[in-house]
């Protein structure tokens, strides 16, 4: 039997001892509206329209009927077991949600669909006389050159366990890498791996993380069992439509975010990539206003730190969460700001044709190729070679309010969620609508100047941006340039103007 992960439940396409599969009734097997009998190993309980993965204790297991149970998962210090996840899931269907219980409007469910197929899984492990090497994958014609130093990271053999997220070519991969101490002469007395997948988002690779540390601890402990994996591809693939249609691949924020978030299990929270912004932002304190800056601007930001990289996988989804802007037209003719997550130097010939990133790394060999960045963060510290960017790293009087405002508005939703129990309000949808409120309040204005009979940024619209009209006068200059803001002119003394 193989033994169940210690953060949550075996997923649908780990192994049970038929001992702990629970067995459904005649009536249950009749009411189920779940996969077909072809599908069977397919995942248990989809909301409909929704559907999001509700395999047990996958982060992603939401659906629009768990606000219901929410009350009952509130209390409990531990993930649903299966057989009780099974029987919420089939009690949805005699309940109604009344309105205004975080519902999410229909014409919005039915578009929601899992657009997230699955194109590879692998096992990469590490030999003493060849270091890192690609052991298995499916399917076996998928060229995954490379991804076995993408999938344990320089220095990994200081860790225990870890998780990395990464880019191969036009795809995202997320893998869990472990590292065992053993009684062997030809390993050195440590057995390292690392499972992973290939999608064609990074979005809700999360969902799959649980699934994955089960998966690597079972590689070290009885290497070759691949059955579970291939189980998981196979369904992943056949599950997920690869076809072109048209459908929801992010969940529209203001529309079923707080549904979403109001049926998110606490430990559920911990391994979704959002689950990390208000850490971000304590992490880096008022920095977060440089880097702010920095990710609008579209320049190259790469981070440095030593293993565990995980967390800092999650820092590179943040930095491109500051650069959000929904206002229409808008940096068309921009680069796009691309998460590449972790790189080693077998990214250096990629990295250095991108004219926008942000990426993290464990190699400190990268310090040294300043070609090859803009911005290099090492721990908190925001450091440029380049001296047109270098007044960018100064924080302001703008820049300190808007952060005093950040952390007393968080105070104040924190208040709240404690003394009335608001559990819908997340902190996480807070920061980042915060800051794409505030992008799309500089492009707003930018534009009604700009279509103006006079197209000049005085002291007043440069405020009514919410920024400094000295001492942001360089940021906005690089801004009204990468942006094609060629035809707005910039007062001499907008500070006097």
């Amino acid at each position: 039997m193989v033994e169940k992960s210690d953060r949550a439940p075996l997923l649908d396409w780990e192994e049970v001892h038929p001992a702990e599969k629970p067995v459904p009734t005649p009536e249950q097997e009749k009411d189920v509206k779940g996969p077909s009998p072809a599908n069977s190993r397919a995942l248990g309980c989809t909301a409909p329209g929704i559907g999001w993965s509700t395999s047990p204790g996958g982060p992603g297991s939401f659906t629009s009927a768990v606000s219901s149970i929410d009350t009952s998962l509130s209390s409990r210090s531990t993930v649903p077991t299966p057989a009780e996840w099974d029987a919420q899931c089939l009690d949805k269907d005699d309940h109604t949600s009344a309105p205004g219980q975080g519902e999410v409007p229909h014409d919005i469910m039915v578009k929601w669909e899992e657009k997230d197929p699955i194109v590879a899984v692998f096992v990469v492990t590490f030999d003493t006389r060849s270091g890192n090497m690609l052991e298995w994958c499916l399917p076996g014609d998928m060229n995954l050159e490379g991804v076995e130093f993408k999938a344990m990271a320089s220095g990994s053999h200081r860790v225990s366990s870890d998780f990395i997220y990464f880019r191969k070519g036009g795809y995202f991969g997320l893998a869990c890498f472990a590292n065992m101490a053993v009684e062997s002469v030809v390993e050195r007395g440590a057995r390292m791996k690392s499972v992973g997948i290939l999608s064609t988002s990074y979005t809700l690779l999360y969902r799959y993380m649980s699934f994955l540390e089960h998966q690597v601890r079972l590689q070290l402990k009885t290497p070759g069992q691949y059955s579970p994996l291939e189980a998981f591809f196979e369904d992943k693939r056949s599950v997920l439509p690869l076809d072109g249609e048209s459908v929801v691949t992010a969940c529209p924020g203001s529309a079923c975010g707080a549904a979403l978030n109001h049926c998110m299990h606490p430990e559920m929270k911990i391994t979704h990539p959002a689950g990390c912004m208000s850490q971000f932002i304590q992490f880096f304190g008022e920095q977060i206003m440089v880097l702010w800056k920095l990710a609008l601007l579209r320049r190259r930001i790469l981070i440095f730190s030593p293993p565990p990289v995980g967390v800092v996988c999650y820092r590179v989804y943040c930095c491109c969460c500051l650069a959000n802007v929904s206002v229409p037209g808008v940096g068309v003719a921009v680069p796009e700001f691309r998460p590449f997550f972790y790189v080693n130097v077998a990214d250096i010939d990629t990295l250095d044709t991108e004219l926008s990133y942000v990426a993290c790394t464990t190699e400190k060999i990268f310090e040294e190729k300043r070609d090859l960045y803009d911005v290099y963060v090492d721990n908190q510290n925001v450091r440029t070679t380049r001296e047109s960017l270098k007044p960018l790293l100064r924080l302001n009087a703008a820049d300190r309010e808007k952060y005093r405002k950040l952390t007393e508005q968080r105070q104040m939703l924190l208040y709240s969620q404690e003394e009335n129990g608001d559990c819908v309000s997340s902190e996480e949808d807070h920061f980042i609508l915060f800051f794409l409120e505030q992008n799309n309040r500089i492009f707003q204005t930018l534009s009604e100047v700009a279509g103006s009979p006079e197209p000049i940024l005085t002291q007043e619209s440069v405020r009514a941006m919410g920024l400094d009209p000295h001492g942001d006068r360089l940021f906005l200059l690089h801004l009204l340039e990468t942006y094609g803001y060629d035809s707005l002119l910039v007062t001499d003394h907008p500070c006097c103007s």
